[in-house]
């Protein structure tokens, strides 16, 4: 008891007990001999005083001290010391400030400083001196933009774009070369058709940096091409942080919407799931009879189903989101350290599409002469989403002189209900023949979570620190329900009468699926500093193992009826009158089978064992070179059947690979680089794809089928950039990178089946491009608009892939190819963008408290499906995104702010088509997100 009572005096005095007649100097001492790693034990001293500190076991410092205006001493054995005047404390603030020392001269430097009000330049610096390729955004960087969350934010890094608004496409190739990384280990997405983690789960108030590594090192995992995003949260705070937020968001063309759709939910959808309202009402195994067998069991059953299948229209809602942080660190005895920080973040967003479009066309199969596409499937409608995401952190850390601790939980949770008409014309007869008219009813809520829990320890040892050592062990564990969806088709006769229409192969149908995941992930890294030939160097070395286990399974139940469907309301189907009986033998009904079908579930296990070794050298003054060679052991084991055979648990990859990498640094300046490196990388199939199963989507119609025979992907990448750093946050950077892909795997169509996709192993691709990055504030005009800079990043990128015999000959069989055509060996790589441009104009006064900027980002047409047969290929169409900003902090110390967004300035729409050889462009799939404007609140305590 005693020890709870000093645990709350501690806290409440954190809240309380800051001294409002002292100020605080605090930050990082990096070491310049080794990349700016963090530098421990360094001395920090105000001059002419013995008032003083050390750097913590992190390389962080803090000295509190009155308000006045300082000169620190920086200094640490055999490095020069930095002086630094001009240090001004003001009661009640933090003041950052990071130092970075140098063995290269033995006099002391003394440096003015401008005290640094935002961690751009940190990450800045990592760039300048990491030993791989990347890019970055700060904190300061993500909140200038205006970015809610990550998707958001991280589409301003050079060479990256967002599709969907969720998933990052990295120097434009698609989600299968980009590896999400959460805190440095991996971990898992929410989307069984992704193989990285949805962006826009994670706020950006939850953010410390987000690293984007476009060139291997050794201790990275090698299933990546374009890029290794690598998600930093928060680490607690120098002294006592809390702050609050909320926010509203308004759209024209989606809010206050009287059409808006939607379905009856449960008491909980508010807070992201589901109390149970939606569970399946019929145990799994339990057998539907036929009308003829047992009948009052199959009235039984049937009328256990919830009655509204009609989606209803309500006035749609604004979006609003709220949250909070706090975190503080104490002394704990003379040199340790304990600190915590806990984040709650809750986002309720609601969308209306109300010309949305999905279609499936195909080439005429008996007239090579006719060019156009013929109907398939097309289906317009109205769509309203709800989107709830709840996201809490909480993490604790202990230092100690040599060691440090660190436990961090992450719980994200996810709703998203949904409610839809569409009108839709279904070829019954082969595409083009025998349009049907349907109506369709759709009422569908997905319920997502993520637990991640990241246990971390980092040691230093040895007489002078040289040895380090990081461990990691990180389970994740990731949860998707799709809960009673119901698609509800009607057809309608030329008497005006609706039916369910048995010719067009859709019955209405409820829909339940499963989807667990279990990711285990442990990662240990021994480092050891040393000299070699004379100069500095450092061996690192290691090893990682993650174990994944995924589980997928699906209900579904199909419904007839032989009556017409009065007035054409779905919920007339289920009504007790209408319900099959003895004595109503021509009402609505569950069909006769197994709800459960083998064929849609399947059990996958992964098992990833890797060790590593790399070494980083001065070969001279300018030149370092960082060499290192991966082995990983991959084993994937499937459980499922196909309708004949049944898979237990049968080793469907076997791979064990080495992978090298090569990096060059060559330090043409003290501020400017040129890297050059050569890796080796792969993309695994996902546990999806490399399986039997068939996952059905009721709302586009689109039926995704395993491909149990894939094989890994497998790159070289070459990468060349020159990079120069300039002074406040400038600099220039211009790249150049090839990639050589051998079995790449791409989603494709079934040949004579528009609505069927399945990934395949297709021929050979290069991929090869230019990036530009420009970051320039306008100080060179005039002093007074040193605060207005421009931000521009641009890549140029040409894909090609070689065909192989199949595909190349299913585009030029006879009555697939049309008259005049010819069809060439290379074609696009999917998922490959051509170019990509971020530009932005930022202004922020921070005296002033002022910030506004202007940003846009487009990506170029890219292929989206790969056509095969008489099937044309989709591309997804450029969506240009201007965005605009404005932030006004106000109050004695600024504690408060205001934010101002607008969205979509100019309307774009995404939209992605077939193209076919002298066809008309056919829509795929459209929709309009328009324009939201937003204003938010925030205070600072």
């Amino acid at each position: 008891m005693k020890n709870i009572y000093i645990v709350l005096a501690l806290f409440f005095s954190s809240l309380f007990g800051i001294n409002a007649q002292t100020g605080t100097v605090a930050g990082n001492v990096l070491d310049g001999e080794y990349n700016n790693e963090p530098m421990a034990f360094a001395n920090i001293i105000v001059k002419g005083t013995t008032t003083g500190t050390t750097s913590d076991f992190d390389g962080k410092y803090q000295l509190n001290l009155d308000e006045g205006t300082y000169t620190l001493i920086f200094s640490f054995v055999g490095y020069q010391s930095k002086e630094i005047t001009d240090v001004i404390i003001k009661s009640g603030e933090v003041v950052d400030l990071d130092v970075v020392l140098a063995s290269n001269a033995l006099d002391q430097i003394v440096i003015t400083t401008s005290v640094k009000r935002n961690t751009e330049n940190a990450v800045l610096n990592i760039q300048k001196k990491s030993v791989t390729l990347l890019d970055g955004l700060s904190a300061q960087s993500i909140k200038s933009s205006g970015a809610g969350d990550l998707a958001s934010a991280v589409k301003s890094v050079p060479g990256v774009s967002v599709q969907g608004g969720k998933y990052v496409y990295v120097r434009g190739l698609g989600d299968r070369y980009t590896k999400s990384i959460l805190n440095g280990v991996d971990i898992p997405g929410l989307d069984p058709d992704r193989n990285t983690i949805q962006m826009d789960i994670f706020p950006t108030n939850i953010l410390d940096n987000i690293i984007v590594i476009k060139s291997a090192a050794a201790e990275y995992p090698a299933d990546f091409t374009g890029g290794v995003i690598d998600i930093v949260t928060k680490d607690f705070p120098t002294k006592f942080e809390a702050s609050v937020s909320a926010g509203v968001g308004y759209n024209p063309d989606m809010h206050f919407n009287n059409d808006y759709l939607s379905g009856e939910g449960s008491d909980t959808d508010f807070w992201g799931y589901d109390d149970g309202t939606r569970n399946v009402p019929i145990n799994r195994y339990q057998k539907i009879p036929g009308t003829f067998a047992n009948r009052g069991l199959l009235t039984t059953l049937t009328g256990r189903f919830d009655k509204e299948l009609r989606a209803k229209k309500e006035e749609s809602k604004p979006n609003f989101d709220f949250g909070f942080t706090i975190g503080n660190q104490h002394n704990v005895g003379d040199n340790n350290k304990l600190g915590y920080l806990a984040s709650f973040s809750y986002k309720n967003s609601t969308t209306f599409y109300e010309n949305r479009q999905d279609g499936a066309f195909a080439r005429d199969n008996l007239n090579t002469s006719n060019n156009e596409l013929l109907i398939d499937r097309i289906s317009l409608g109205s769509e309203g989403i709800n989107n709830v995401l709840l996201n809490g952190l909480a993490g604790i850390t202990y230092k100690t002189e040599r060691s440090k601790y660190k436990a961090t939980l992450l719980h994200i949770q996810n709703g998203e209900s949904s409610g839809g008409f569409f009108s839709q014309n279904i070829a019954q007869g082969g595409q083009g023949q025998g349009i049907e008219p349907i109506t369709k009813d759709a009422i569908t809520y997905t319920e997502r979570s993520v637990t991640n829990l990241l246990l971390n320890g980092v040691h230093s040892f040895g007489a002078n620190n040289d040895w380090n050592f990081d461990w990691k062990l990180s389970p994740t564990f990731s949860k998707v329900y799709d809960k009673d969806h119901k698609i509800t088709p009607l057809q309608e006769s030329q008497n005006g009468e609706f039916f369910v229409s048995p010719s067009a192969s859709t019955f209405p149908i409820r829909i339940w699926r499963w989807l667990q995941e279990e990711n285990w992930a442990s990662k240990f890294d021994f480092s050891k500093k040393y000299e070699l030939f004379g100069k500095p160097a450092k061996v690192k070395f290691g090893g990682a193992y993650t174990y994944k286990f995924r589980d997928f399974s699906v209900d579904d139940f199909t419904f007839n009826t032989n009556s017409s469907v009065q007035g054409g309301n779905p919920d007339n189907l289920l009504a007790p009158d209408n319900i099959w009986s003895r004595d109503n033998t021509t009402g609505t009904f569950l069909v006769f089978g197994d709800q459960f079908n083998p064929n849609d579930a399947y059990e996958g296990e992964q098992n990833i064992a890797a060790t590593y070794i790399s070494n980083e050298f001065n070969v001279t003054e300018k030149l370092k070179a960082i060499l290192g060679l991966r082995s990983e052991v991959f084993t994937s084991y499937y459980t499922g059947q196909d309708g004949q055979n049944t898979f237990d648990r049968v080793k469907v990859l076997d791979e064990h690979d080495l992978f090298p990498s090569a990096n060059l640094i060559y330090a043409v300046t003290e501020e400017s680089n040129i890297r050059t490196s050569y890796y080796k990388t792969t993309a695994r199939p996902s546990f999806k794809e490399a399986s039997l199963s068939q996952i059905f989507d009721p709302i586009t119609d689109r039926l995704f089928i395993g491909n149990i025979n894939l094989v890994p992907t497998y790159v070289d990448n070459f990468d060349l950039r020159f990079e120069h750093f300039g002074e406040e946050g400038q600099m220039f950077a211009v790249s150049g990178f090839y990639k050589d892909f051998t079995d790449p795997i791409e989603l494709t169509f079934f040949l004579q089946a528009p609505t069927q996709l399945q990934p395949q192993n297709l021929g050979n691709g290069k991929v090869y491009g230019l990036e530009f990055e420009f970051r320039k504030h306008f100080g060179f005009i005039s002093e007074n608009f040193k605060n207005l800079k421009i931000n521009l990043n641009a890549s140029i990128i040409e894909s090609k892939l070689t065909m192989g015999e199949a595909e190349f000959n299913s585009r030029t069989s006879p009555g697939t190819l049309r008259d005049g055509e010819t069809v060439n060996r290379e074609r696009d790589l999917q998922g490959q963008s051509p170019y990509l441009i971020n530009a932005g104009l930022d202004y922020n006064n921070s005296d002033k408290g002022f910030q506004t900027g202007l940003f846009f980002n487009v990506q170029g047409k890219t292929l989206e499906v790969v056509g095969t047969g008489l099937i044309p290929d989709v591309y997804t169409k450029p969506f240009e995104s201007l965005n605009f900003t404005l932030n006004k902090a106000f109050g004695e110390k600024k504690n408060s702010s205001i934010d101002f967004k607008i969205n979509n300035i100019l309307g774009s729409e995404r939209e992605s088509v077939y193209e076919s050889f002298g066809a008309q462009d056919r829509v795929f799939s459209l929709r309009q997100p328009g324009t939201e404007f937003s204003i938010g609140y925030s205070y600072k305590f």
